[in-house]
């Protein structure tokens, strides 16, 4: 089954709220039948760069937002379960963080400083610091970036060499750090650069034809033959940059005890671990923050997306000792922004004090074991996966001939003989299904075929039943389009 148009029908129990402002009611008239709605989008694939994305798959015009709700300028209604690629860890204008920006606003307080301090900066940092996994936070030092992860990622890169006087970077099949030339060098699609690339290990799609325990010792093994044998072909590098949920790789998270011995593997070498927290942070994997279900201190975190609570706000947390740049050696424009600080604190202490993490940790489970009947049910999902907030589900071609999987590999860990072909198409399917049903979702993984779901750390239980409702009957529609073909 193919979907090429989307017609989002209406929510049961969920009125038309919006009404058209007159410019959109201009807009209707001079454009007939189309709506303000179809003509906005009309305009902006006429105007935009051919590289966007989101837009293409989720033909809506947001005009109002609260918590998982989205209302369109069509005016309908859909849940969120995109929430700004995980941005929005409080969900959209969530009344702290409003009250946040506009305490700073009222105030009179400057919105640009650069990298001066302010009694918003201090405040932020304060309640960063007190968040900050047991053993870095006592010995810590921020670095404010540019306004999104990837910069981040490129101040990581660029500490770690000028730390340890080397270049090379060790980073994982399937990694997603950033758009930028470093961070595209560490992500999972590089070529030609100066990165030597790891297995990451999974149970479905393990490198390794495994999964479980055994593919992730492999894993480990591996990256020990490639650091200590002197013919390997890479020489001791500056650091280790990985994702402990890989999330645009296709939601898998790192085992724990992988991520322990990844951890003893850098300590003895004298290798900086970096974790890539952008996604995975604040509380969004059921911990504030993902390395602490392994209990691993790394040397370098990488944070951005949720602290800022919904605006642009990108920092490096690292040891003390690595702290070995002069002034000027990295700096932005933009590294200062006030509003993004007040609502990036705000944020953080609200998750902190409600215990969203641990709340996040159990709706998590409640929605993979909600999920994990589909796997039996519908041949095409391959497998269901993810920690806390942070789920995936592979569609896969169920027609194909599974790939090889060795006979050791654990019955309860592979569900079927081994993987099967990814299916996009189908994926793309089922969003668009979704969307119909005022769901959004994501798509993921190497073929874009991982459907994904990133809800706010704020979603109610019935909020939680109606996303698994809206996606189970996605799937089933597309399962009946694919036996009808």
């Amino acid at each position: 089954m193919t979907v090429t148009e989307t017609a989002v029908v209406p929510v049961e129990g969920e009125p038309e709220v919006y009404a058209a402002t007159d410019g959109e009611r201009a807009a209707q008239e001079m454009g007939g039948v189309r709506t303000a709605h179809e003509s906005i989008l009309r305009r902006q694939s006429a105007r935009e760069s051919a590289a966007r994305t989101y837009a293409r798959a989720l033909p809506i015009v947001p005009v109002r937002a609260r918590g998982l709700t989205i209302e369109g300028a069509d005016g309908r209604r859909y849940l969120d379960c995109l929430s700004g690629a995980g941005t929005l860890a409080l969900g959209h204008n969530h009344p702290v963080v409003l009250e946040a920006i506009r305490k700073v606003l009222d105030s009179g307080a400057p919105l640009h400083v650069l990298d001066l301090a302010t009694p918003v900066k201090d405040a932020f940092t304060t309640e960063l610091f007190r968040t900050l996994p047991p053993g870095l936070a006592d010995r810590a030092r921020v670095q404010f970036c540019g306004p999104a992860g990837t910069d981040a990622v490129e101040a990581a890169l660029k500490l770690v060499r000028a730390a340890t006087g080397r270049s090379g970077i060790l980073a994982f099949t399937g990694a997603y750090h950033g758009m930028t030339a470093g961070a595209l060098e560490v992500s999972g699609g590089a070529a030609d650069v100066r990165v030597a690339r790891l297995p990451y290990p999974q149970d479905y799609r393990c490198p390794f034809g495994i999964g479980g325990e055994t593919g992730a010792e492999l894993s480990a093994r591996w990256t020990e033959s490639l650091l200590d044998d002197v013919k390997s072909g890479v020489s001791l590098p500056a650091g280790m940059i990985l994702e402990p949920v890989q999330g645009e790789g296709g939601v898998i998270p790192a085992p724990d005890p992988w991520m322990r011995r990844m951890r003893r593997i850098t300590e003895a070498r004298s290798i900086p671990l970096i974790a890539d927290e952008v996604q995975t942070g604040v509380g969004r994997t059921g911990r504030f923050w993902a390395v602490e279900h392994s209990g691993v201190v790394p040397d370098v975190m990488v944070l951005s997306k949720a602290i800022g609570g919904s605006l642009p706000l990108a920092v490096v947390v690292y040891r003390d000792d690595l702290d070995v740049w002069q002034p000027g050696t990295h700096a932005g424009t933009f590294r200062g922004n006030q509003l993004a600080m007040a609502a990036g604190t705000a944020t953080l202490a609200y998750v902190r004090e409600n215990g969203l993490a641990e709340r996040a940790e159990a709706l998590g489970r409640r929605m993979l074991a909600g999920l994990a009947p589909l796997v039996d049910e519908f041949p095409f999902i391959g497998d269901v996966r993810g920690r806390g907030l942070m789920i995936g589900m592979e569609i896969v071609d169920a027609e194909a001939t599974a790939g090889p999987m060795s006979q050791d590999a654990p019955t309860a860990d592979v569900r079927r003989a081994g993987p099967l072909p990814a299916a996009p198409a189908l994926a793309a399917a089922v969003q668009q299904e979704c969307l119909r049903r005022g769901l959004i979702v994501e798509l993921g993984g190497r073929h874009g075929s991982v459907v994904r779901l990133l809800p706010p750390l704020t979603i109610t239980d019935e909020q939680t039943s109606a996303v698994l409702d809206r996606l189970a009957d996605a799937v089933a529609v597309v399962a009946r389009g694919t036996v009808e073909s």
